[in-house]
């Protein structure tokens, strides 16, 4: 268990939370939320004994062991893998290295003898003769063969290090589990065997992540950071999420009676227990849910931006977008070759590659950025497309423009102030906040910026790739929102599986062997066996 008793953190004037009481308790997983800088990876910091408070304390059941992912990709990088991933039982981990030391030790003495004796009780209880195994069943599970097992971490590429780095965390099933963006650069088959591993968990888990699919999958509770509080609600995030946002039009609602109110919370309960039968958390979720009070359920003061595509200047027509014979190579590399496809009005794509090269190269090539390829593609003559790109630096790079100004250049119509600023607002800069310079912005007010330009684009044709980087969850789901309400067609690549498989109709891979192209859902895509043999046949 962990008690938090009265935790309060300062940093100057401003203060991140104050007289914060909690209490985790075991077999339950905490997903921590919050608009980003509202203190989440701190608050963990705190839990670890990284960062002191500035007041209150952290307590914790005598005995148990904490394991923290480590954000530091450097620190074990003169270290062979099997051993890094051992290190994350610290205490194992010491016993062994003094009982090797011992044995090594040339005059080895009586005294010795009796200490590695005990030593060796030690890590029999702990398991150790088995830590080895455990520990290469671990890093083969997150992806790592076994051919890498032995070099050092530093060999490895940044994927590959932030798996040992998991790995390390989960070895040795520790009491209490705290994970920092556990699933950054993992893949859909790895995010889902961590999915399936902490589901069935038995211990304390504390994680934070921006995947809502992610935290759906294994939350019991949300720690929602509000205003310098934070509360603990019953529920994965959705569940969080759709009460908050039903208890806000509840109280919007002045004229609808309190008897009312209740039976709408208690159906909407009733309904999220049902579905909690489907979740790899269903048993503690259901039965979570099933005791929930009614007080629980408040709404959220968190801010959503408005992200609205559905001004189309124009209607398109039934000519969309029709690709022949397209290949693009870099670097002597292919990166796709021979896509022939044909776009259809109403279609909202999913392009999926292993090589995100790929899919940024397909976006630019379409958009005209890039020039040197093979094959053609024609746009529908009544198609508008707006696209995101990955990377936005040329929008914002020496510009010192304010935001008004820098959102009238991309406005074809009205260059009033007012209207613009009204764009700005939807996307929660207000006030004095429209006079920042465009040069300065931070990652997640640049992406949102950029939903404000296409906005004003009023096309019928979006293109993303990967748009919710730097976004925190409330800019996430709005954009989901988004993208789902848009009634004219996407093209779209993200990480975000919550995402893909709401908002897609139709499944596009991009191969070096020729495209995967199917009209299904990204759930049904992946787990496909007949699918993933075919990936295995076109990346060959």
């Amino acid at each position: 268990m962990i008690n938090v008793s009265n935790l309060t953190l300062r940093y100057g004037k401003r203060t991140l939370f104050e007289d914060v009481n909690l209490k985790f308790t075991q077999g339950n997983c905490y997903g921590i939320i919050g608009a980003n800088g509202a203190g989440k990876s701190t608050f963990l910091k705190i839990l670890s004994g990284e960062v002191d408070p500035t007041s209150g304390s952290v307590a914790f059941t005598p005995g148990e062991r904490m394991a923290v992912l480590s954000q530091n990709h450097y620190a074990f990088d003169e270290f062979p893998v099997i051993e890094t991933v051992m290190m994350g039982h610290k205490e194992m981990y010491a016993i062994m290295k003094e009982k090797d030391a011992i044995y090594l030790k040339e005059d080895f003495t009586d005294a010795d003898g009796e200490r590695a004796g005990e030593l060796e009780n030690l890590f029999a209880e702990m398991d150790g003769w088995n830590a080895e195994s455990n520990a290469a069943t671990l890093l083969s599970n997150l992806g790592i063969k076994e051919e890498f097992h032995y070099q050092l971490v530093k060999d490895l590429d940044s994927t590959q290090k932030v798996r040992v780095l998991l790995a390390q965390a989960l070895f040795g099933n520790p009491d209490i589990l705290i994970l920092d963006e556990p699933t950054n650069d993992l893949d859909i088959h790895t995010v889902s065997w961590l999915e399936d591993f902490l589901a069935t968990y038995e211990a304390i888990v504390l994680v934070v992540s921006h995947d809502r699919h992610f935290l759906d999958s294994v939350c019991t509770h949300i720690v929602d950071i509000d205003f310098g509080k934070m509360t603990i609600f019953t529920g994965n995030y959705s569940f969080w999420y759709e009460s908050s946002q039903l208890a806000l039009k509840q109280r919007a609602d002045q004229n609808k009676k309190a008897e009312d109110r209740v039976k709408e919370l208690q159906e909407f309960i009733r309904r999220f227990s049902a579905n909690a039968s489907k979740s790899k958390q269903a048993t503690s979720r259901k039965k979570a849910l099933d005791k929930i009070n009614l007080d629980e359920i408040q709404p959220s003061n968190r801010k959503y931006p408005g992200i609205i595509f559905n001004n189309q200047g124009r209607e398109a027509g039934d000519q969309i977008l029709q690709i022949e014979g397209l290949s693009k190579t870099l670097n002597g590399e292919v990166l796709f070759k021979d896509i022939n496809l044909m776009v259809n009005k109403g279609d909202k794509i999913a392009v999926l590659s292993n090589n995100s090269l790929a899919t940024t190269a397909f976006y630019n090539i379409l958009t005209g950025r890039d020039k040197d390829f093979k094959g053609e593609f024609k746009w529908g003559v009544t198609i508008n497309p707006a696209d995101i790109p990955m990377d936005n630096t040329e929008y914002f790079k020496d510009n010192n423009e304010n935001l008004i100004d820098w959102l009238r250049e991309f406005s074809p119509g009205e260059k009033d102030d007012q209207f613009i600023r009204g764009f700005l607002g939807r996307m929660l800069f207000s006030g004095e906040e429209v006079l920042k310079k465009s040069s300065v912005l931070s990652g997640g007010e640049k992406m949102r910026c950029m939903f404000s330009r296409m906005m004003l684009q009023s096309a019928n044709l979006l293109l993303f790739d990967e748009p919710t980087n730097h976004l925190d969850l409330e800019s996430i789901t709005a954009l989901n929102n988004g993208m789902k309400d848009f009634r004219g067609t996407i093209l779209f690549t993200s990480r975000d599986h919550e995402l893909v498989e709401t908002v897609a109709n139709r499944i596009v891979e991009l191969t070096p062997g020729g495209v995967i192209d199917k009209l299904m859902s990204y759930d049904e895509y992946i787990n496909s066996d007949a699918i993933e043999k075919l990936k295995e046949e076109r990346y060959a």
